[in-house]
């Protein structure tokens, strides 16, 4: 009995479908050859001061760069590596010199339409540049109603031909997840929306005052949605819509853009179009989902090390290559949280942001989320001493794209120049994340060498803990004293410590008079048996403050 070869994974897409699915919209050629059927490997973001070492065939977004000089010495760089393509924010300049080295490249020049977010462009090129290496199956070679399983873009191509009709495939948010050509047929809001990969909330606005959202999602019809005087002078052209649906969730919509209203017959189009949309949805959510899974045990393999680390790290890429290993988490862990939806949700969400985020700077990477951490791997081909640095500059970029909403903490671990070291790395990793999970004082972002007294110290917090210890000896009898005259003896000798001795400031800090203070520092020497001049006695009770930090404010158990 034999059996078909199981499909391979699909192929990434070429320039020319790049240019195909975003050009006139997003894209615009400068300058080259935009009929590559060579496969785009992957979406690089060029750093000027700190270069990426790029894979074959990367797609390249040259944010920042505009100095003519700039752009030229860049071609030569892409092109002695191979590069598929650069893009640049509009208007380019296209001077003699940027032409002739595009030429001698080989490197087409791209430009990005102004108003475009550079990171929506990413989105939608990782949309489009369909990964085929961990978690492919061979369902995802497989064809829904003729077209390739999950590629919205040719979905959405094939619906506005039906339609006769510019359209776009949204989520349940308004974010746009593909969009069909011939968008400049449509109005300028339009336009607006998918160069900022979102319905603008002021059109939002206007079509839930029609109540356009609720007819939507409570009917399985499309409906005409005429704007008239409600819209602006950029929201005229009139909509038809349908809900996606799989069952009774809503999953999506479609929308055309159509100067009137739909035809009986290609209403029943768009109706049935809605339900092939529905199984391109749930395949791309099942994919992801099992790529996921596939993705976070091969990481989990490789940072726990054993005897299937190697083959884990060769399905990830990632063999016979020095590794930046990064680790990222909320920074207050809540014990019942892993029970929450909610907190599931936001966790994944800001795991795939950082692989996003990763994979633009590093395209030899992989992030998965493990035990509620998020942690990435990135190859890295420069000097070690130099790899840590990197790294932190990476994750503080990171950080500071997605801003407060998603509160964070980053830490770094060493370049793991062996498979040996990799968990080692991981462990370091770990080490720095718990100490700025536990100090927020501690920055969002650190290595082992920003943090290494604070990580013994909790260490040694652990070890007592463990063995039950309690605290013992002058510092005791403060907290005893405390306990019974509801006094502040601990928190004095706390604030004169962290004062470096300087009376005046630790008072300020306990909001008393300064002869306050120092009566109360008399009575910490004297209830203590403390002498505050010797080095050995001052360090014990220092120690102890820092390993049972709650001393100050809420008495332990004593001896």
């Amino acid at each position: 009995m034999s059996s078909s070869p199981a499909p391979g994974p699909r192929a990434r897409a070429s320039l020319a479908r790049v240019m195909d699915d975003l050009g006139s919209t997003l894209l615009e050629l400068v300058h080259g050859d935009r009929e590559r059927d060579e496969a785009i490997s992957g979406v690089v973001i060029h750093d000027p001061l700190d270069a990426p070492v790029l894979a074959p065939r990367a797609l390249v977004l040259g944010i920042g760069v505009d100095d003519p000089a700039a752009v030229v010495a860049l071609l030569g760089d892409l092109g002695r590596q191979e590069a598929a393509a650069l893009v640049l924010r509009a208007p380019v300049a296209v001077t003699p010199e940027l032409r002739e080295a595009a030429d001698a490249a080989g490197v087409p020049v791209l430009g990005l339409s102004r108003g475009t977010p550079w990171t929506h462009l990413a989105a939608m090129l990782r949309s489009l540049l369909v990964e085929g290496d961990v978690g492919a199956s061979g369902s995802e070679s497989e064809s829904l109603g003729g077209l390739p399983s999950g590629d919205l873009f040719a979905v959405a191509n094939a619906v506005a031909s039906l339609l006769d009709a510019p359209i776009t495939i949204e989520d349940r948010s308004s974010r746009v997840l593909a969009f069909s050509g011939r968008q400049e047929e449509a109005d300028p809001s339009r336009v607006e929306t998918i160069l900022g990969r979102q319905v603008p909330e002021r059109y939002s606005r206007i079509l839930s005052e029609l109540g356009v959202f609720r007819e939507l999602h409570r009917s399985d019809q499309p409906i005409f949605v005429d704007p008239g005087p409600a819209a602006d002078d950029v929201f005229v052209m009139p909509r038809v819509a349908v809900a996606v649906r799989a069952g009774d969730e809503v999953l999506g919509s479609i929308w055309a853009a159509v100067p009137a209203p739909l035809s009986p017959e290609r209403t029943e189009a768009l109706r049935e179009a809605a339900k092939l949309v529905a199984l391109h949805l749930l395949r791309v959510r099942a994919g992801a989902d099992v790529e996921r899974r596939v993705r976070a045990d091969l990481l989990g393999s490789v940072i726990e090390g054993g005897p299937g680390a190697r083959e884990a790290l060769e399905r990830l890429g990632l063999a016979d290559t020095p590794l930046l290993v990064l680790a990222l988490a909320v920074p207050d862990p809540d014990p019942e949280a892993g029970d929450d939806p909610l907190v599931a949700h936001e966790r994944q969400r800001l795991a795939d942001a950082f692989a996003v985020h990763l994979g633009a700077v590093h395209p030899r990477s992989a992030t998965a989320l493990v035990g509620g951490v998020a942690y990435g791997l990135a190859a890295y081909a420069g000097p070690a001493e130099e790899g840590e640095p990197r790294a932190v500059r990476v994750a503080t970029d990171f950080l500071e794209r997605i801003g407060e909403r998603l509160p964070a903490v980053v830490a770094v671990g060493p370049v793991a120049t062996a498979l040996t070291e990799i968990s080692r790395a991981r462990e370091t990793a770990d080490r720095v994340l718990r100490v700025l999970r536990d100090n927020p004082a501690a920055g969002p972002v650190a290595r082992l060498v920003d943090v290494q007294t604070d990580s013994l110290v909790l260490e040694l917090r652990d070890r007592v803990l463990a063995r039950g210890e309690t605290v013992a000896g002058p510092l005791a009898r403060l907290v005893a004293y405390d306990a019974d005259h509801d006094g502040s003896l601990v928190a004095t000798l706390h604030a004169w410590l962290d004062a470096f001795g300087d009376v005046n400031r630790a008072a300020e800090t306990l909001y008393v008079h300064p002869n306050t203070f120092r009566y109360r520092l008399r009575r910490v020497r004297e209830v203590g048996g403390l002498d505050l001049l010797d080095p050995a006695q001052r360090f014990a009770v220092q120690l102890q403050l820092r390993l049972w930090p709650g001393l100050a404010t809420t008495p332990p158990p004593l001896d």
